[in-house]
């Protein structure tokens, strides 16, 4: 009885952030399908297996899982290079089994190397990419699809730049920045209005794109030139009868399994969607107001399994989705119930209601996603890095303009290798001592620290701090160290000022020098503080 009122309770807290992502979801997952040269509904069938199949499999608390548009040009390739769309479903099942095996072999772990600086730069990146392409989509201009992750198809020259702002420009759609505008006003006054705030069942989206509905529909029955044609709403395929629904579903053509270029294929999105997942787990967790940690290796095992279901059904292939799970975080997800209630709503709603969901305008949904990628990348958060000195702030800055200007992988690569740089830089010369007490069953455990603490010793560190039973003794000793990167100094400081106060973990903090102080007066008043000086 009270596990059945606790889920009742997760559902009620968790449905309007899944309404939200289900909003946001929707034109994602056809977008991408259409950047794929996939069918349709191959992007809707993916975005509903990762809701209810992953999100059901998976132990994160924030991430969503879709189509994902930093595999668009490999599967579009990938279909042109095969033939047909059946014979990639089954490079799409080889790379599901791929992933099933990385789980299996613990491949997750690779997700603790990644700095926070890049990370959030990252997060940043997309969010400034989700600013610059939702824009046109808010004026009315809809040549371009929701889903690309490259703001300039054709390269940042100063003349694809121009030739796309004067396109731009030339098709505003007064009706489309009228729908916005509204949709922003409602959204904001749902995010800052307290008594809005509290209206848990009745998200903003929800209310925002029902009043674009209604608004259009007034439109076009008075005449009014602000009516949005059909061009500028959602696209959805309408099945009339039986056999439309049956040709909905396409299945893999498993003579597949003999040609070695299906093989390479399914090998190549398999290592492209993990590294992608990957970030976008280590990425969601630091969005969690909780600190939960996801277990990676469960995750790409979720994963692998997601993609053989969403193959086998004729679905795109899956990873986790930073635009997705940043919603999910905004909206105020607490558990992986938000997810699943949105792949729920995806299939109910395209199997019943697509009628109703090919009236959305799409300016509707680009107000959404324009507050997603305003939180993603707030001047807060700029300024958050740069008081953490040019170490820190030179590599997020560096991810976010790469991430912007190339794309997501590519970014990440370049903003981890000069962050790599400036570490190596303080610490090549430095080796790191790390000591413990610890046993299975142990009541107290003890931290030593090295002189010098960077991210590459997080991984020890994290795993240490995520064995600690509750009720337990813990010392975390410093006197020795010069120097503790963010990332292990936000760490620590999450695990004590959450976990440690759920669980009654008792902390003692030994040798924090000056630079920390702030963060030892925050903590609660069961944790005990040495505040002796480190040498």
């Amino acid at each position: 009885m009270k596990k059945a009122k606790n889920l009742f309770g997760g559902i009620k807290e968790n449905f309007p952030s899944g309404m939200v992502v289900f909003l946001v979801a929707l034109p994602l997952c056809l977008g991408i399908a259409l950047a794929s040269g996939a069918p349709p509904l191959s992007g809707i069938i993916a975005g509903i297996v990762g809701g209810i199949v992953i999100g059901t499999v998976s132990n994160s608390n924030i991430s969503v899982s879709g189509p994902a548009a930093g595999l668009a040009a490999i599967v579009l390739a990938s279909i042109t290079e095969l033939g047909s769309f059946e014979l990639f479903l089954t490079a799409g099942l080889i790379a599901g089994i791929i992933q099933l095996v990385l789980g299996f072999v613990k491949a997750g772990s690779i997700s603790n190397y990644f700095p926070n600086s890049v990370i959030e730069g990252m997060l940043a990146g997309i969010g400034v990419i989700i600013i610059l392409k939702q824009i046109p989509h808010a004026l009315g201009y809809d040549k371009d699809s929701f889903s690309s992750e490259v703001v300039f198809q054709n390269g940042y020259t100063l003349e694809n730049i121009s030739n796309y702002i004067g396109g731009v420009l030339s098709a505003i759609h007064p009706g489309a920045v009228v729908i916005t505008l509204i949709s922003l006003g409602i959204l904001l006054a749902w995010d800052k209005v307290p008594t809005l705030k509290k209206l848990k069942l009745l998200p903003g989206a929800l209310v925002a794109v029902a009043t674009g509905i209604l608004m259009n529909e007034i439109f076009k029955i008075t005449g009014s030139s602000l009516a949005i044609t059909s061009q500028h709403l959602v696209t959805l395929p309408v099945p009339q009868n039986a056999e439309d629904f049956a040709a909905l579903v396409t299945l893999p053509d498993f003579a597949g399994f003999l040609n070695p270029r299906v093989w390479v294929i399914g090998a190549t999105i398999a290592i492209v969607a993990s590294i992608e997942t990957l970030l976008c787990i280590e990425a969601s967790d630091r969005l969690d107001n909780q600190r939960r940690i996801t277990d990676t290796n469960l995750e790409l095992r979720a994963q692998g399994i997601g993609n053989m279901v969403s193959s086998i059904i004729g679905g795109l292939p899956i990873t986790s989705v930073a635009v997705r799970s940043s919603a999910n975080a905004n909206a105020g997800a607490t558990s992986k119930i938000s997810t699943i209630i949105h792949g729920i709503l995806l299939l109910i709603c395209v199997l019943s209601i697509p009628f109703v969901l090919n009236l959305i305008p799409l300016a509707t949904l680009a107000a959404v996603l324009l507050l997603v990628g305003y939180k993603l990348a707030s001047p807060e958060k700029i300024k958050h890095f740069l008081k953490k000195g040019l170490f820190q702030y030179i590599p997020f800055l560096a991810t976010v303009l790469a991430v912007v200007f190339t794309d997501l992988l590519t970014g990440v690569g370049i903003g981890l290798a000069i962050a790599i740089f400036f570490i190596l830089q303080g610490n090549m010369k430095r080796a790191y001592y790390f000591s413990k007490e610890e046993l299975e069953e142990a009541d107290e455990v003890t931290l030593k620290l090295a002189e010098e603490v960077s991210f590459l010793n997080k991984v020890a560190i994290k795993k240490t701090l995520k064995n600690i039973q509750p009720y337990s003794k813990v010392t975390i000793d410093a006197k020795g160290t010069s120097y503790i990167t963010s990332d292990v100094l936000e760490m620590i400081q999450d695990f004590a000022n959450i976990r440690a106060k759920e669980e009654d973990i008792q902390v003692q903090l030994i040798g924090f020098r000056t630079n920390y102080q702030d963060y030892e007066r925050d903590q609660h008043s069961h944790i005990t503080i040495n505040h002796r000086r480190a040498m």
